[in-house]
């Protein structure tokens, strides 16, 4: 399992296999990169709580003031260190297998949408759906 992002938003997973270790890295890191999503990040944090799914494995993330930190344990302190997030609070539910708690903090920080974003679909300024 390889996880790839830019510290700026941007995370992607890939497995590969292999005989040769750094052949598995090699595909791996390949389908990580076409994988890659944009991820929501304000001040440093997520904009809201979300839950990821995969599997049996579920990752709760919920966004945290500046100065908390990266509370996540493992395979998912790996997946928001290299998308960029640096204040998260984050709790593992069901199963605890590292692959399973990869694809779903991706799939939980793909949900993410940016305000700005909400706001142009329900045709709203920010100001009104923050409120």
């Amino acid at each position: 399992m390889v996880v790839v992002g830019d510290g700026k938003g941007s995370v992607g997973a890939g497995l590969g296999k292999a005989h040769e270790v750094p052949e598995a890295i090699r595909k791996g890191m390949e389908q990580a990169k076409r994988t890659m999503i944009r991820v929501a990040i304000e001040n440093r944090t997520i904009p809201y709580s979300v839950i990821g799914h995969y599997g049996a494995g579920k990752v709760l993330l919920k966004p945290a003031s500046e100065g908390t930190g990266l509370i996540a344990g493992g395979a998912v302190r790996a997946v928001l260190e290299v998308a960029g997030v640096q204040n998260i609070l984050t709790k593992c539910l069901g199963s605890h297998n590292p692959h399973n708690l990869v694809k779903a903090t991706i799939e939980g920080l793909g949900q993410l949408k940016a305000p700005a974003d909400i706001a142009a679909v329900r045709g709203r300024s920010i100001a009104e759906i923050s409120a």
